[in-house]
């Protein structure tokens, strides 16, 4: 893939404090018009990336490239069509939400001051905000200022949307809205860089992912690469739960009955699905049903950092 094919690049990017190292070798590509999915448990160094592509962070060693230009030298001109929302955004507190928009179109020297309070408007209405717009943002709530930083982040048409956790603080209802928010900016041509740990949420919108543990990369593809690199898994369903161990263990899997009348077993690569329901069939075992499914992003997840997502900080 050719630079002007991708909106982030880095290469052997690395970022240490002291002795410390927070990332390491980091090799990212994001396709221009994807929805990236950047996955980790806290502490793996998902937002210490962020803040070094954004330049708001120097890195230690290695090269960044956004929008094919290099961080920090063209920060000035690339940043600029760049939205961002990262480490949950600050406001002033005693100004409503359509005020701190205002102040921080002002501050875009690229921004037109003729349209601002057009684009105020219509950016709060995008994110459902309108109705709050001239409550003061200390009375917002957490999920309140999430949208008011999406918002900040839509006042002007944007190659690349950086969002370090949208969702944090939404309830259902406000997190299917972002997510939806997500897609529209994808359909738009709009390149999102999505930060989460939310693997429910990255499955349901994500177009590519990248996996990262300890600060290394330890995987990278389109989210059904990813998945296809997982195993698969066959689930039975008996009423002679004993044969069908048996014959699934003398098919050399390792079976196990996770509930009453249902038995499953991890399939080796290459292992043929029709094999199993052969061998139940000619060992007498009734099938009430059977189902092959591939690996969840969650299984691959597990599999490549070996830790769930509930770690500490």
């Amino acid at each position: 893939m050719t630079d002007t094919e991708l909106a982030i690049e880095t290469r052997a990017l690395g970022k240490t404090f002291g002795h410390q190292s927070a990332v390491a070798e980091l090799d990212l590509a994001v396709p221009r018009g994807s929805v990236f999915g950047f996955l980790g448990p806290n502490g793996s160094g998902k937002t210490t990336t962020i803040r070094m592509l954004l330049g708001l962070s120097a890195a230690t060693s290695g090269e960044i490239r956004v929008l094919s230009h290099r961080i920090p030298d063209a920060a000035a001109d690339v940043l600029p069509r760049v939205g961002a929302l990262v480490e949950g955004p600050a406001f002033y507190p005693f100004l409503s939400g359509r005020e701190n928009l205002r102040r921080f179109d002002s501050a875009n020297r690229h921004a037109e001051s003729a349209t601002r309070s057009a684009r105020v408007d219509a950016a709060l209405d995008r994110v459902g905000l309108a109705h709050a717009a001239r409550k003061p943002a200390h009375a917002y709530s957490l999920g309140m200022k999430q949208r008011l930083g999406l918002a900040n982040a839509l006042l002007v048409p944007r190659d690349l949307l950086v969002l370090d956790e949208p969702t944090n603080g939404l309830d259902p209802q406000g997190t299917r809205e972002v997510r939806s928010l997500v897609r529209s900016f994808a359909d738009e041509g709009t390149t999102v860089f999505l930060s989460s740990h939310l693997l429910a949420e990255i499955e349901q919108v994500c177009t590519h992912v990248a996996v990262m543990s300890s600060g290394r990369l330890v995987a990278q593809g389109s989210l059904d690469e990813l998945r296809a690199q997982g195993s698969e898994r066959v689930t039975v369903h008996t009423p002679d739960v004993g044969d069908a161990l048996r014959v699934l263990a003398s098919l050399g899997l390792a079976p196990e009955a996770s509930r009453e009348g249902v038995v499953g077993a991890d399939l080796p690569a290459g292992f043929a699905p029709e094999a199993v329901t052969a061998a139940l069939v000619r060992g007498g075992v009734r099938v009430r049903g059977l189902a092959v499914e591939g690996a969840t992003l969650e299984d691959r997840f597990v599999a490549l950092t070996g830790e769930g997502f509930d770690v500490a900080e």
